[in-house]
């Protein structure tokens, strides 16, 4: 016999609360939060959007994603700040931009990618019990392996 699933409710909230760690693992932008207008969470989406669409615009993001055009507008700043995308006036609309990754990852970039996630689920799991968060880690990476698009 299986245990008791996951229903749709708790699956939500559990990736609510997955968000919130993932937030909070990620380095600060240079200059700290305050200076940079806009959430890690819609960084992180306008910068999957464009991944997944390169060459696309500020408005094409806000229609896959369903994000207010003036978020993305925000988002898209904070990114080509930081290096991680490029961008190049639209040869069909010269009013518009198109916005591509950037050819090599930026610095941010990297230092995105190489920060654990230990310290911020240490804190949302209330303990320093190594064991547990090496089980729940790696609970995690099954996830990841299955689940990442």
């Amino acid at each position: 016999m299986y245990p008791r699933g996951v229903n749709g409710v708790e699956l939500f909230l559990l990736g609510r609360t997955l968000m919130k760690i993932g937030e909070d693992a990620m380095p600060e932008p240079p200059g700290g939060a305050e200076r940079h207008a806009g959430s890690t969470r819609l960084v992180l989406i306008a910068a999957s959007d464009i991944a997944a669409h390169p060459g696309t615009t500020v408005g094409d993001i806000a229609a896959r994603t369903g994000l207010p055009q003036s978020q993305i507008s925000t988002a898209v700043a904070r990114l080509k700040e930081a290096g991680s995308i490029t961008t190049a006036p639209d040869p069909a609309d010269r009013r518009r931009a198109l916005i591509s990754p950037a050819a090599e990852p930026s610095a941010r970039v990297a230092q995105v990618r190489a920060t654990t996630i230990d310290a911020a689920l240490a804190t949302a799991l209330g303990a320093d019990d190594p064991q547990r968060l090496r089980e729940v880690t790696d609970a995690l990476a099954v996830l990841a392996r299955h689940l990442t698009p």
